[in-house]
């Protein structure tokens, strides 16, 4: 049974007087023991530097959070883009966990990866370690990635690879 429920809920937090992120969410239900809110129909967004530009927005169709660490789950047809790194991720379950800054689904779990430059593929088990920029797939990777550099604006390659 939830401590606290709340309908068509617009949430901002905000950190010495800036805002870090703000959630919209048609249900969520609060259980404060487990120190858990668990969100249905979310909408959010995470801002840059002090507040001033959103940086992610994202979308699922559940997620549940770790009030006190910060842990979250998205599922249902989620979706997340990235400003500063260019990257849109589509999928149908993805996790965060705030220490050690990472980003994950299971292994078996499909991930879409758009770019603005035509970079378009899907991969199967993604773990991405936010601080290092690495991205590992568990599984296969087929699409295609776009390299922009200063002497060749436009090269193209397949990518095709098993595990």
């Amino acid at each position: 049974m939830p401590d606290l429920v709340m309908i068509n809920v617009d949430y901002m937090r905000v950190r010495s007087a800036d805002p870090i992120a703000r959630f919209q969410a048609d249900r969520a239900e609060r259980y404060d023991r487990q120190n858990l809110m668990k969100l249905e129909v979310l909408l959010f967004e995470q801002y840059g530097e002090k507040g001033e530009e959103v940086n992610v927005l994202g979308k699922a169709g559940s997620a549940s959070i770790n009030i006190r660490s910060g842990d979250f789950s998205m599922s249902d047809d989620v979706w997340l883009e990235i400003n500063s790194e260019d990257i849109i991720l589509e999928t149908f379950q993805l996790d965060w966990r705030e220490e050690p800054h990472i980003l994950f689904t299971a292994d078996e779990t499909i991930v879409n990866v758009y770019q603005s430059n035509g970079t378009s593929f899907t991969g199967i088990g993604l773990t991405v370690e936010a601080r290092s920029r690495l991205w590992e797939f568990s599984g296969n990777v087929s699409g295609t990635f776009v390299q922009n550099d200063d002497e060749d604006a436009d090269n193209e390659t397949d990518v095709n690879e098993a595990e």
